[in-house]
């Protein structure tokens, strides 16, 4: 539905931010984050585990996040205010569905800047200069070392630095960075598909197309080890939609632009990768799924190129090709890249707790704004001190890729939910823009949300549930101590499904076929504690089918137990100051 007589018109510039983003700002905006470190590692992780069959990784993921990323655009259109997906199930369901998914935002942003760190710290580990910096394992993948901690908290205080410049001045930044980002993917695929393509890597020479004995679980698998990670971030425009001189107008057009143009690129980056790696080092190492380390009884050049591959794979494939210049321009891509990917994060994380200031839920100190460049400044310092604590226990880019990635879908599977309430609380808000057979594709979305967490796996599920009860924690604390006056009543109508979907989703996680064996089981306190499940007792048909079930069960108790539509206009006066007037209507 339209607008309508009755419907009133959104409000903006009620926050106190500068709204200088236009449509490239807020399109490069999302691609700068799409494509980071992503596509110097997703690749190789997705080859490590499925071969040449993880291109079916990348399609089906782009399928799901694009789904996604249609929900946004509506929701971003109809609520374009700061930190907008830690805000729209506050509307829909109440304050303690804001403060859940609030929380998982915020969570994912504050952890990808310190990824992208780890990514461009690796990276340059094969200069000479920094080969220090990360310390490779013969098991599998290694760690950064004093060194190279030290060098990313330099990068993480730059980001801060250039952020609290303000965002027209990041927008320019961003801008020539995204640039940057795009051409360079593009040039390295043109010319390792037209120069330096071995077709062999797809069969006999990489173990056969479908190398793993298991090809479908192994390509589910590549999803949340690096594939669904590359392909987020459109949500930037969204959570910067508070800034932008015509959100209705631009913010669709911009999320809807940057998944196209992100899944393009990613797709042809994997094939280029897989055709040009040098086929000696998959025969002699025995495929790609075993690329992870030597193979026992490999040595000498091979296992030095396999353990450079793993830091750098971009970079040793165009040096394997003979391919010198190319080679370099990627070294210092993977500055550039990740870190454009970082700072933009760094800004969004910052948006976020923004976001549930305003809300309540946070302390009102996070609020807080320069005058002069209209940055809040306690928010990106605070993000970014979070983000270095993401560096102590994950010192690798593979090991804080699945978290995050959870984390993120988390966050993203509120947004189906939300929309289909918010249509029935509110259909007579304008919408500029009106996700197509939204009866379907809402539920269809929170279900790939669903599976995109189960498939990370037992001992990645549990840790993010540890995580949200830290969330849990400091709001708590910021109601107990009244550190935010406008801290609003709990509605806990929202609790129970909440709750319970979680609960349901650990049990399918802890007896479905995704774990143990997971990277994060092995970190620290959660190694005893959290190694035990993923089973297997249900197979991975049941996983899938227990998933599909649980997740469709849960939205449609979600869409009962919305918010009535005299506390959504409560909710939303901010942004629709007459949305009082239309409940009559």
């Amino acid at each position: 539905m339209g607008a309508t007589a009755s419907a009133p018109k959104v409000q903006l510039d009620v926050e106190g931010l500068d709204r200088g983003l236009g449509f490239f700002g807020l399109l490069w905006a999302s691609e700068t984050s799409i494509i980071g470190s992503g596509w110097l590692f997703g690749a190789l992780g997705a080859a490590l585990i499925a071969g040449p069959s993880a291109i079916f990784g990348w399609i089906l993921a782009s399928i799901i996040v694009a789904v996604l990323a249609l929900i946004h655009a509506e929701l971003g259109c109809v609520f374009p205010v700061t930190g907008g997906t830690s805000r729209f199930p506050h509307y829909a369901f109440g304050s303690f569905a804001g403060a859940t998914f609030g929380w998982a935002s915020y969570l994912q942003a504050a952890s990808v800047a310190p990824i992208e760190v780890l990514a461009a710290i690796q990276y340059l580990s094969t200069a000479h200069w920094a080969s220090g910096w990360y310390k490779h394992q013969s098991t599998g993948p290694g760690t950064l070392s004093g060194a190279g901690i030290a060098a990313a908290i330099v990068l993480m205080i730059i980001f801060v630095v250039l952020n609290l410049i303000g965002i027209r001045w990041l927008a320019r930044i961003s801008n020539a960075i995204t640039t940057w980002k795009v051409f360079i993917p593009v040039i390295t695929i043109i010319i390792l598909i037209l120069g330096h393509f071995h077709s062999g890597n797809f069969g006999h020479a990489g173990g056969g197309f479908f190398a793993p004995s298991s090809p479908v679980k192994a390509i589910i698998e590549t999803l949340p080890a690096g594939i669904v990670f590359s392909l987020l971030g459109f949500e930037q425009a969204v959570q910067l939609a508070g800034e932008a001189k015509d959100p209705q107008a631009h913010l669709a057009k911009a999320i809807i632009g940057s998944v196209v143009i992100g899944a393009i690129v990613y797709i042809l980056v994997q094939v280029a990768f897989l055709g040009a790696l040098d086929p000696h080092i998959l025969t002699a190492n025995g495929g790609w799924t075993t690329l992870a380390a030597p193979a026992k009884g490999v040595g000498g050049a091979v296992a030095h190129d396999i353990g450079n591959l793993n830091a750098g794979p971009f970079y040793t494939v165009a040096s394997l090709a003979g391919v010198g210049w190319l080679a370099t321009v990627l070294r210092i891509d993977a500055v550039i890249s990740p870190s454009g990917t970082g700072l933009v994060y760094t800004t969004s994380a910052s948006r976020l707790s923004f976001g549930m200031s305003k809300n309540g839920f946070l302390p009102v100190a996070f609020e807080k704004i320069d005058p002069r460049t209209k940055a809040p400044i306690f928010s990106v310092i605070v993000a970014a001190i979070i983000g270095l604590l993401f560096l102590l226990p994950f010192p690798s880019w593979s090991a804080l890729v699945n978290v995050v990635t959870a984390a993120s879908v988390l966050m993203y599977a509120a947004a189906p939910i939300s929309l289909a309430a918010l249509r029935l609380q509110k259909p007579d808000l304008h919408r500029p823009y009106r996700v197509p057979a939204a009866g379907f594709l809402a539920p269809a979305g929170f279900m790939g949300a669903s599976f995109i967490i189960i498939f990370s796996g037992w001992e990645t599920y549990t840790t993010l549930m540890v995580a949200v009860l830290l969330g849990y924690l400091l709001i708590w604390l910021s109601y107990t101590f009244k550190l935010n006056p406008k801290a609003p009543a709990m509605d806990w109508q929202g609790a129970p499904w909440i709750v319970g979907y979680f609960i349901g989703m650990l049990i399918i996680s802890y007896l479905g076929a995704f774990g143990p064996g997971g990277i994060i089981g092995g970190i620290g306190i959660f190694k005893h504690a959290l190694d035990q499940g993923g089973t297997d007792d249900i197979g991975l048909g049941g996983t899938l089918a227990a998933t599909a079930v649980w997740s469709l069960a849960v939205y449609y108790w979600a869409l009962s137990a919305r918010l009535p539509e005299s506390k959504v206009d409560e909710y939303v006066q901010e942004v629709y100051p007459a949305a009082d007037s239309i409940a009559s209507h």
